[in-house]
Order: C-alpha cells, then structure tokens, then sequence
C-alpha cells in the first residue's frame, strides 16, 4: 500500500497528511464503515459511531476540521473527543469506531492517522479497503445522511479503567516516588494522574501539553531524556532506598517521607511508547521491560497454553523468561501485533467450539509499546506506567531485572539496492542456516536464527531504506554479527552480480 505504513497514516502535515487528505479519508472510512456495518446486519444498519481524537500538534484542530468534515459528509455520527492519548480513543473506540489524528513520536512539523474498530486498531486488509476506495475519490454520501457532530468527555473515564487495572497487579505505591517526562505530550494529562490517584508522589518533566515540544524530542530515547535521566541520577545521589518511603514511627517529623525517585518514566507524544529510567538514571533495556512484564502476565494466567506475541527484532531474554513460566512466544512483523493476536487465536479455533481455552495470548509487544490483553487491545504506555508502578511498588526494580539475562545487542545496515532485496533474502534462507548449522530457523518474518545458548540473530529487508538489516544478541556479540555480515554481504553481491 502506498498510503499506509506500518502504524496508519503519517508524514508531513504540509505535503502529506493535509487537510484535504484528512477529508477523502474521512469519507473512505464512513463509506467502508457503513459498508461493513450494513453487511453485518443484513440490511439498513443504525448510524454508525466513531470517535474523533487529536494529540496536541500545532497542525491537529485544521486536520481534525477536515476529518470531521469527511465522516458527517460520509454518513456516520462523529463523537468529537478532543484531545487524547492515543490509548484513550482506543478505549474510546470500544463497541463502535475510532479515528486518532497523531504522528506519535515523529517531529511536530508532521501529523498521522490511526484507525480502530472495538478498540483494535485496523487491520492491513481494513486499510486496504479504506486506500482503495481514498485512490477512487470516494463521493459524499447522499445530504439527507449527513449528520450532526457531537463533543463528548472520555478521558476520565479511561483513567480511571487504567487505576482500576493496574490495581490488580503488585502492591499500593503508598508515597512512592517517580518522574515522569511527558515530552509535551498527551501523558501530560493522563499518567501523573493515575499514578497520583494509585498513591505515588509524581514529579513531572515536560508536563504540558504543547505541539511544538520544546522540552524535547517526542521520540524518547536515551539522548533525548537526558534531562530525566540527570534528574534522577541527581535526586537519588546518596539515598539508600530511592523513591522508598520511611516507614517511620513514634511520630518522627518526617516519618513516611521518601528521597529521591524510585524511577523515571518517558513517554512519546501520543502516549503509546514508555521508557523506564532505573534510580542510577539508566535507560532499562526496552527488551528488559517487555520481558518482566511478559513473564508476569505468563504466571498469572490460568490457561494451559499461555502465548505472548512479539515481533521478529525482539530479545531472546523474552523466550527465555516466558519458557521459565510456562508460556511461548509467537512472533509476527513489525506493527501488527493486533494481527498477530489474531492469527494466534485463528490458529487454536478448535471445530464449532470456537476458540481453544486452552490458548490464551496473555500479553502482546514489542520494543517500547506494549498491548495489554485483559485490559484492551491497544497499545497503552500509559497502562504500563501503572502496572509497572505497582510492581516495582512490591519488590523493587532491581528485583524485578534480576532474573533476566541481558545480554550485548547490536544492530548494523548492510547496503542493498531495494530491487535485489527479494533475491537476496530468498538467498539467504538457505546461506544462512548453512553457516550456522547449530541453530533453528525461523523465516516469517525474515531469517532468524536461534542459538542454544540463547544468543540469537535476525536478518530482515528495510522497508524504507535501501539495506538489509542485522540485528544480533549475544555473549559475544562483535563475533556474531560479524559472521552474520559476511554472509549477507555475499548474498548481496550474488545477487547483484546475477542481475
């Protein structure tokens, strides 16, 4: 598709995701909406529901007019719910659809759009069907089916599904103390607050809202949460227990106070990515998080087959702690964790009976963005920041880490012209596994080899740049990728010399 990437619609709001794209969008989608609902009622269905969100980009309110525009004059009632995570129109969007406006963690001068059905978002086919009927200039509906927009309130009532959630995980955070950096972003809004409702002491970096993010980067990563990071390292200089408070007694002034930050969190523009920042003012590695949680939701599952989906560039230390509690790890491509949960509960339908009980997905993920299942089928940064509260609230962070291996990553680009990229990568589903006989192949979603000692590699085509991606894990990670390089670079140069 030419229009959909791998998380919606996204690129510069001048040249791009403008106003009048956002219209024949809104159009293709109440068009494809009411197709689908008329389908599934067999005739006339009511109109259809769909919530509109926005985050806080200087470009949302005109792309967000236009959209608007485009559903009325499409023929399905809009609920206006102005500006919102990313999670909080997921959720929004249950039992009817959603419409989010937002280019996540790209720079301010650009704008996206996101599209859910019952609180998943569309799938490829979905898309699909949506891009074709944009590229034939979808006409508006007929007048008498235009309809009336109306503005509704929705936040609250995702904050407080979030509290009641992480509520069943861990401990009460009873003074806790944590940072949090919502980078101007929608978390402003949403995560100091339910972790205030939970009972920590919340101080904020970053914490309004504004489109042009002059605090920092929208994207967080370690170089762009350097303030945070600092902030953090500084506070907790000296103290003992970071972020714990004393339980005191006999009436001690002070008694019950805490020191310093038990950690630090970063958040995207949207809400969707967290970032965890341990009391030394340490980026946790994204694969760490996503394996304590995995592992978590892998013991508390009653299910005889508990299943978490990740994707291809995932840690090993994922497959590690899931088989230590009981579960397996299926993997899909990037950006489709929605699909893979479904595939995974395709896959264990069991005759007229329907799904498999004994299947369950528990959690689904990948670096940085995590879907928690039992709650809603959104990615939700702001769902993690309280779950993981509460658990760093029982034992500590470092108790939490403390079991899973972490091992060296690397990851290196190999030139590739985008034409001899099929060839190189059919190539390379024999030459690899040849040069490593020792370990097991998996090649959905490019080659990647298994190690029995855990180490593991993954070599998959750019979809956007001309190069052939290695990424590798181990003990001896410089020997590993090396070996890995060499091989693609003959298949590369195979290739280009059949060409």
């Amino acid at each position: 598709m030419d229009l959909f990437g791998t998380a919606g619609i996204r690129g510069s709001a001048e040249g791009r995701v403008t106003p009048e794209l956002a219209l024949s969008v809104g159009r293709a989608v109440a068009a494809e909406v009411r197709s689908a609902e008329e389908g599934a009622e067999g005739g006339a269905a009511p109109t259809a529901e769909v919530v509109l969100a926005r985050d806080g980009r200087v470009t949302g309110p005109a792309i967000a007019a236009a959209m608007e525009s485009g559903l009325a004059s499409g023929g399905v009632r809009v609920l206006r719910a102005g500006r919102l995570p990313t999670p909080a129109l997921a959720h929004a969007s249950q039992g009817r659809y959603g419409v989010m406006l937002t280019a996540s963690h790209n720079p301010p001068a650009d704008n996206g759009i996101k599209l859910f059905r019952d609180g998943s978002e569309f799938d490829r086919e979905a898309e699909r069907a949506v891009e074709e009927r944009v590229a034939g200039e979808e006409p508006p509906a007929a007048w008498d089916e235009w309809t009336e927009t109306e503005r509704v309130d929705t936040l609250g009532g995702y904050l407080d599904a979030v509290r009641a959630y992480a509520e069943g995980f861990g401990d009460d955070l009873d003074g806790l103390r944590v940072a949090v950096d919502c980078g101007n972003g929608m978390s402003a809004p949403a995560t100091p607050t339910v972790l205030r409702e939970l009972g920590a002491e919340v101080v904020t970096l970053n914490g309004n809202v504004d489109g042009h993010f002059p605090g920092r980067g929208s994207k967080p990563t370690p170089e762009t949460l350097r303030d945070l990071r600092a902030f953090v390292a500084d506070a907790n200089e000296g103290v003992e227990e970071p972020g714990r408070p004393d339980a005191g007694g006999g009436g001690d002034e002070g008694a019950g106070d805490a020191e310093g930050f038990a950690f630090g969190i970063g958040h995207d523009g949207d809400s969707d990515r967290i970032v965890i920042v341990d009391a030394d003012g340490d980026v946790v590695h994204e694969d760490t998080v996503l394996a304590l949680l995995a592992e978590r939701y892998t013991r508390e599952s009653d299910a005889a087959d508990p299943v978490v989906v990740t994707t291809p560039n995932a840690s090993g230390r994922i497959d590690e702690r899931v088989r230590e509690a009981g579960g397996r790890v299926e993997r899909v491509r990037l950006g489709a964790l929605h699909e893979g949960i479904a595939a995974v509960r395709a896959e264990a339908a069991d005759g007229d009976d329907g799904i498999d009980s004994d299947t369950s997905v528990v959690f689904a993920a990948e670096p940085w963005k995590h879907i928690h299942v039992r709650f809603g089928e959104w990615i939700d940064g702001v769902a993690s920041a309280a779950v993981i509260a509460r658990l760093v609230a029982e034992s500590g962070l470092d108790a939490l880490r403390e079991p899973i291996t972490e091992r060296p990553y690397r990851k290196v680009s190999v030139d590739c012209p985008d034409a001899a990229k099929p060839g190189v990568m059919d190539r390379l589903g024999t030459t690899l596994p040849d040069a490593f006989p020792d370990a097991t192949v998996d090649t959905d979603h490019g080659v990647r080899l298994e190690f029995p000692d855990a180490s593991w590699t993954l070599v998959r085509p750019s979809g956007t740049e001309p190069y052939v991606r290695v990424y590798a894990e181990s003990d001896e990670v410089d020997e590993l990728i090396a070996g890995v390089e060499a091989v693609v670079e003959d298949a590369v140069a195979a290739v280009g010399g059949d060409e």
